[in-house]
C-alpha cells in the first residue's frame, strides 16, 4: 500500500510519560461534594506526553476519541477576553493569545501530527472510533497517515461539516466546510444507529405519501428517520452565538453530540486532546460519559473549567503536567464569611478577575473546588459572593486572571 514518506519521518520512539499533578478536584456548583470521587479528567500539558502516561490505565479502553489538532493553517489565533462589547467592531474587542497554528513546513507538521495519530490508536478499544477533524490544508496527507496507522480497511466515512459565512476570497470558491475522517479500530466497531437518526424532509414524505413508486419501491420507516448522510450541515458558532466562548475555531456542540451518541455508550470513556474551548468535554458530561480532555493551552483549559462548572456536571480531576498558572501566582484574593449563613465574600471587586473558587475545608494538600464564581460571558461583573454547601473549617481561594500570564 503507499505511504507517506517526509525528509524525517521514523516510527516514533514512545514518548517519556509526563509526570501528572493532580490540581485540583472540582465538584461544579457543589454538586456530589464531599462523597463523589470524580471519574472523568481535565488535563493541561502537551498531549504527546499525557496520552503515554495515559497508557498505562487507558490504553485499549476508549470508546471514542474526538481530536480537533491545529490544521496547519499557519496562523495566529487569539480569544475574545472582553465583555459586553459590541460584535460589529472587531477593532474594539478586547483580545488575548489563543493558540498557535504555525508550522516552519508540512514535514514540521506531520511530524507532529504522527505521533499523536498513533498513540489514539493504542488508546482506542477494539470497538473504538476515532474522528479527526482538519480542513483542506492537511486532510489529504492526514488520511494517508490514517490508512498506515488504523489499515485502509478500517476507515468508515469522510464526512463533511458544510456551513455558512462571510469571506475575503475573491478569485476562487469560498471555502465552507471542514472535514472529519471516521477510522475504527476494527471492524466490530460501537455505532448506534438509533441515536442519531433525524426525521425525513417534509418533501420526501410528501412524495411518499403520494406515490407508490417512489423510491424505486422501496417505502423506508418515515417515522422513525433516517441515519444522517455524510454530509452535516451546522451553523458555525458566531459572535453572537449562545454558545460563544471567545475561544477561537470553537466548534458548535450539535455537531459533536451526534458524534459522541454515534460512536460511545452511556457511562463509556471519551477523549479530547485537543480540547479547545471544551466543546466535547461538555457534551460528553451531558451524555453520561466520562471524559479524559486536554489541552496544551491555559486559556483552552481554564475556558474548558468553566464551561463544566457552569453547566452543573459531575465532579472531575483537574491535573497539570506543568504548573497550572504560568506565573505561578494566581491574584491575591481576602474575604469575609459569614458562618450562619455559609456565605463567602470577596473583596475588595477585582477587575482582572475572571473566576473564583473556594475550599471550605482545605488540608494543605489537595484543592477541592466546592464553589465557584465565574464572569458572565456578556458581562464584566463578577459575582463577590458564594454559598457553601457546608460549614467552612478552613478557607482557602483560588482565582483566575482575565489575561493568560503567560
Amino acid at each position: 500500500m503507499p505511504s507517506l514518506v517526509w525528509s524525517t519521518k521514523a516510527l516514533p520512539k514512545l514518548q517519556q510519560p509526563t509526570e501528572l499533578t493532580l490540581q485540583a478536584v472540582i465538584y461544579p456548583q457543589g454538586i456530589g461534594y464531599p462523597e463523589a470521587q470524580p471519574e472523568s479528567a481535565l488535563y493541561l500539558g502537551d498531549n504527546l506526553s499525557i496520552m503515554a502516561a495515559l497508557l498505562e490505565q487507558f490504553e485499549g479502553r476508549l470508546d471514542l476519541i474526538y481530536a480537533d489538532p491545529p490544521f496547519f493553517t499557519n496562523r495566529q489565533y487569539a480569544a475574545r477576553i472582553g465583555r459586553g462589547e459590541d460584535s460589529r467592531r472587531p477593532a474594539e474587542w478586547q483580545l488575548a493569545e489563543g493558540y498557535a497554528d504555525h508550522w516552519d513546513s508540512l514535514d514540521a507538521y506531520l511530524e507532529f501530527l504522527y505521533p499523536r495519530l498513533i498513540l489514539m490508536h493504542r488508546l482506542l478499544a477494539p470497538h473504538g472510533t476515532l474522528y479527526l477533524h482538519l480542513d483542506w490544508h492537511a486532510n489529504s496527507y492526514a488520511r494517508i497517515l490514517l490508512d498506515e496507522i488504523f489499515g485502509r480497511k478500517n476507515f468508515v466515512n469522510e464526512i463533511i461539516w458544510v456551513y455558512h459565512g462571510p469571506s475575503a476570497i475573491r478569485r476562487a470558491f469560498n471555502r465552507k466546510h471542514d472535514t472529519i475522517l471516521m477510522y475504527t479500530k476494527g471492524p466490530d466497531y460501537l455505532f448506534n444507529t438509533d441515536a442519531v437518526r433525524q426525521a425525513y424532509d417534509p418533501s420526501t414524505i410528501k412524495t411518499f405519501a403520494s406515490s407508490p413508486r417512489a423510491g424505486f419501491g422501496k417505502v423506508p420507516d418515515l417515522a422513525r428517520g433516517k441515519v444522517p448522510e455524510d454530509w452535516w450541515y451546522f451553523p458555525v458558532v458566531a459572535r453572537l452565538h449562545r454558545e460563544r466562548t471567545g475561544y477561537p475555531t470553537q466548534k458548535p456542540e450539535a455537531l459533536l453530540e451526534r458524534i459522541l451518541l454515534a460512536s460511545s455508550s452511556p457511562g463509556g470513556w471519551v477523549a479530547d486532546f485537543f480540547c479547545g474551548s471544551g466543546t466535547f468535554p461538555l457534551v460528553a458530561a451531558r451524555h453520561g460519559r466520562r471524559f479524559l480532555a486536554g489541552d496544551a493551552s491555559w486559556r483552552a483549559v481554564h475556558t474548558t473549567r468553566r464551561r463544566l462548572v457552569e453547566a452543573g456536571v459531575r465532579p472531575f480531576a483537574l491535573y497539570a503536567s506543568r504548573a497550572m498558572y504560568a506565573s505561578g501566582e494566581s491574584p491575591s484574593l481576602t474575604y469575609d464569611y459569614l458562618p450562619g449563613e455559609k456565605r463567602v465574600f470577596l473583596h475588595p471587586p477585582l477587575p482582572e478577575l475572571d473566576y473564583w473558587e473556594v475550599d471550605p475545608a482545605w488540608d494543605g494538600r489537595l484543592f477541592r473546588s466546592v464553589a465557584q464564581a465565574w464572569r458572565p460571558w456578556r458581562s464584566p461583573q463578577i459575582p463577590t459572593e458564594l454559598t457553601l454547601p457546608v460549614e467552612a473549617t478552613n478557607i482557602r481561594l483560588q482565582a483566575v486572571p482575565v489575561r493568560d500570564a503567560s
